[in-house]
Formats: C-alpha cells, sequence, structure tokens
C-alpha cells in the first residue's frame, strides 16, 4: 500500500482522539484520519458502563458508552476518517507513522501534524514488588472491567482490590452487584486515590471496609490464588511489625496507578516530564517537537472524560492550524512550576502569548479552606478543599501574561492552606 498523507493524523479513538478529529475539522483541516488499534471506538469508555460522564460536557449524567457515542456520531458528521484495527508500531522523527492492519497490511501514513491520543495503561503487579507466586486470580481493575461488562466473565467470587484508584473502586461495586463478596479496599497512602463520590457511592453504600495505611505484603497460592497478608504501614509506609494478617481471597484487583501511554511519543524524540510521564507540553498542546501534539490521559492523568475532551478538541484544533501553518504562538518560553502542595501539572510552559490554563493535582489532601494561586498575581481562588484525587485548574489571562518583564522565565503555582 502506497503512502497516506493526511493533514492530521491522531493516534487513539478513545476521548480525547475522537474529540481531536473533531477539533481538527472544524479549525479546517481537510484530511483527518483518526488511527485505533481495537476493532471499536471509544477506548477504555467502551468498557464504563456506570453513569457519571458527561455532566460538564452535555449537562447530563450518561454512561461512558453513551458518552462516546455522541462524540462520535458527531466526528462522522464532521467528516473525520476512521481506522481501526490499525497499530502504530513506529514513529519516525520526521513525523511519520508506521502502521499495521490485518487488511491493507503495513503502510506508512505522513501527517503534516499528528495529536498523540494514546491514553494510558495501569500499573502491573509487578511493578510494586509484592512477595509471593503468581497465582491465577489476580488482575489489574481495568482487565477485570473488560472481563465482567464486555466478555462476560466473572474474574472470581470472594475479591480484595488493592489500591483505591477510581476504576479499582467502581469495580468493588460492580463486583456486589455480580454476586461476588468484596472483602475489603487497602490503600497505602492516609487518603483516598480516587474521587470522594465514588467511595460514597461504591464503598460507602455496600458496606465495603476501606483500610486507609495499608498494603499487600505477600501473595498466597500456587495455580489460584488463595489468600494475601495485609499490613498496617507507618508514615514511611513500611510495615508495622505485628499488624499483618491473613485475608481469604480467590481474587486481587490492582488499582494502583495509571501510567500515560508514550513509547511512540519516545520514538518521536519527544521530551517527557519526569513526574507526570507524559509529554512536555505548551498552552497550545504542542510538544517539544512543533508539529506534534497531545491531549488526555497520555499527558497526565484526568479525573473526568469530560476534560479529556476538551483537551483533545483543543488539540486538534491548534494542529490543524499547524498544519495550516496558520498557529499563533511565540518564540518566549515562561516555565510553570509546581510549588507548595503541586507535583502534577499540565502544561509545563507556555508562550505567554493567549489565554491558559493549567490543570494540576495537590501531592497531598487540604480538608479546610484553601487558596490556590499563582504568583506575579496572576491568578488566586479560594476552595473548600483540595484533594490528590480531583483535578484542579488555573486560569491565567493572556492580557497579564503579556504585560509580564521580559525577565520573568517562571510561574510558580502554590496551594495552601488558609
Amino acid at each position: 500500500m502506497s503512502d497516506m498523507h493526511v493533514d492530521v493524523a491522531i493516534i487513539g479513538a478513545g476521548p480525547a482522539g475522537v474529540a481531536a478529529g473533531i477539533g481538527a475539522r472544524e479549525a479546517g483541516a481537510e484530511n483527518v484520519l483518526v488511527l485505533e488499534r481495537d476493532w471499536d471506538l471509544g477506548g477504555i469508555l467502551q468498557q464504563c458502563i456506570h453513569p457519571g460522564f458527561g455532566l460538564h460536557t452535555f449537562k447530563e449524567e450518561l454512561t461512558g458508552p453513551e458518552y462516546m457515542h455522541r462524540w462520535i456520531k458527531r466526528a462522522h458528521e464532521a467528516g473525520v476518517q476512521f481506522l481501526v484495527n490499525s497499530m502504530v508500531f513506529k514513529m519516525e522523527p520526521d513525523g511519520s507513522l508506521w502502521v499495521m492492519n490485518p487488511e491493507k497490511g503495513i503502510f506508512r501514513v505522513v501527517p503534516k501534524a499528528t495529536v498523540l491520543a494514546m491514553g494510558c495503561r495501569e500499573r502491573p503487579l509487578g511493578a510494586i514488588n509484592v512477595p509471593g507466586s503468581r497465582p491465577a486470580g489476580i488482575y489489574t481493575a481495568g482487565t477485570a472491567q473488560r472481563y465482567v461488562n464486555m466478555e462476560g466473565y466473572m474474574p472470581g467470587h470472594k475479591a480484595v482490590i488493592l489500591g483505591s484508584g477510581d476504576i479499582g473502586l467502581i469495580m468493588a461495586r460492580r463486583m456486589i452487584w455480580e454476586g461476588a463478596s468484596v472483602e475489603g479496599v487497602y490503600e497505602i497512602m492516609p487518603w483516598a486515590g480516587g474521587l470522594r463520590r465514588n467511595i460514597a457511592q461504591c464503598l460507602d453504600d455496600y458496606g465495603i471496609p476501606f483500610y486507609l495505611e495499608h498494603s499487600v505484603v505477600k501473595v498466597h497460592g500456587h495455580d489460584r490464588l488463595e489468600g494475601i497478608t495485609v499490613v498496617k504501614v507507618d508514615e514511611n509506609r513500611r510495615p508495622i511489625p505485628g499488624t499483618d494478617r491473613f485475608v481469604a481471597c480467590d481474587t486481587m484487583l490492582l488499582a494502583v496507578g495509571l501510567i500515560p501511554e508514550n513509547e511512540l511519543s519516545r520514538m518521536a524524540g519527544v521530551e517527557i516530564h519526569p513526574v507526570t510521564g507524559g509529554p512536555v507540553l505548551n498552552e497550545f498542546y504542542q510538544t517539544t517537537r512543533p508539529s506534534v501534539f497531545a491531549a488526555g490521559n497520555v499527558v497526565i492523568v484526568y479525573d473526568l472524560a469530560d476534560w479529556v475532551s476538551q483537551e483533545g478538541f483543543a488539540a486538534g484544533r491548534n494542529a490543524a492550524l499547524y498544519s495550516a501553518g496558520t498557529l499563533r504562538s511565540s518564540e518566549r518560553r515562561i516555565a510553570i512550576k509546581g510549588g507548595k502542595n503541586v507535583r502534577l501539572f499540565s502544561p509545563q510552559f507556555i508562550t505567554g502569548c493567549c489565554d491558559a490554563t493549567v490543570y494540576f493535582r495537590v501531592t497531598h489532601p487540604i480538608e479546610k479552606r484553601c487558596r490556590v494561586f499563582a504568583e506575579h498575581g496572576l491568578f488566586e481562588q479560594k476552595h473548600r478543599y483540595v484533594r490528590p484525587g480531583e483535578m484542579n485548574e488555573v486560569h491565567l489571562k493572556g492580557a497579564a501574561l503579556q504585560a509580564l518583564p521580559e525577565s520573568v522565565a517562571e510561574i510558580t503555582i502554590d496551594a495552601e492552606e488558609v
């Protein structure tokens, strides 16, 4: 097959990728191609059959498939081209993409601009070094979710959840609905990793025990999981002697964190941020390679699909403008820095030529009134609380940024108790 030349190529057809396709078309790009390795569109939201999506975008509560159906319908109406069963296995430094498809074989896509929207992956058991064998019955929460919601298989009947990420919390409730028992959710940190509403709706409403400052220190079983040893940990996350106990179970679901999927980004020579694990971006969602843009969970893991779609749309629009040679930018580079209680944030630098929104997560929760602010008087807002499981926003006005002296090379964002 001969090379495919397009204005904008988008890798991934989840909420970021589909929205990026719409943004690119609405910004004037003629040929917009979305490449998806799965056999269907929608990404991870295909298996998220629980409600809670679309409250910000559509002002109503939808399931994951319903939410994606609306975006996909809009994308088809906008003229976005999709190619499923198509795995992008290499991204050249010149921006061209090598793609593998069972019908078309191996071919190359040559875009004027690319949007990375590959999403994220789950951290497996091997990444957290739990001693013991590796029997059947240990799954990441997302894998179990796909088995139950899409394949019709139950992973087990007596489960524990390690970690308190949102998928794990939702799967605790789902296992109860399908007739299994959930012996407990164990979180090593002194606070929950997921949204507070999921703690209430998925654990509290079903009487599922939730143990903070606890971790699994051993897995028991040979062919099939038979149980785990859990232990309470101290402030340094080290096991406290004498607190270990055995919990019988045949299934353990892992909800111990998500990692942005960036192997292709590295192939293209895109700079990766050492803390977020995603590409370094400016306010246009433009990476350190000017023709490559990125959006959604491939950049930083979000708590709401609405933010992912919003970013994808903006990244697609800017990619289209770049492909047409009309993206308005600046050579100036002002670094964004995390100050008090701010660790994960995006973008990492801005040009200062227009409005910019910085998304960030705090390092630890502040449950009393707190102040989020950017230095140089650029932003200040009071919050009732901030929590690591919830994304926060800082809005920087273009006029204020343009008024900054040329000597200003960075802007620090802080979150502190009032």
